[in-house]
């Protein structure tokens, strides 16, 4: 589901019905595991443009808001690998 990026950062990235369904669902609570995956796959890799170069030579607030859709990626993967700490 990779393509290559806009050059404006804030332009609409690519979907397709099956990702605005799956989008659908899991905002709902409805979605099914192949939805859940489908959603946070798109959300991660494509919406978040983590595989993208976040620098706009032409463009100090492009990189910076290229950068700010990665951040939202980071902290969405963090909260998947991140090892919970039991309380007391």
């Amino acid at each position: 589901m990779s393509k290559k990026p806009s050059t404006a950062p804030w332009y609409p990235v690519p979907y397709d019905v099956p990702v605005s369904a799956a989008i659908k669902a899991l905002a709902s609570g409805t979605a099914n595991e192949g939805q859940q995956k489908r959603a946070l796959d798109w959300i991660i890799n494509v919406a978040c443009g983590t595989y993208d170069q976040p620098y706009r030579p032409d463009s100090d607030r492009d990189t910076a808001f290229a950068c700010g859709r990665q951040f939202v990626e980071q902290q969405i993967v963090k909260q998947i690998k991140i090892v919970p700490v039991a309380k007391p």
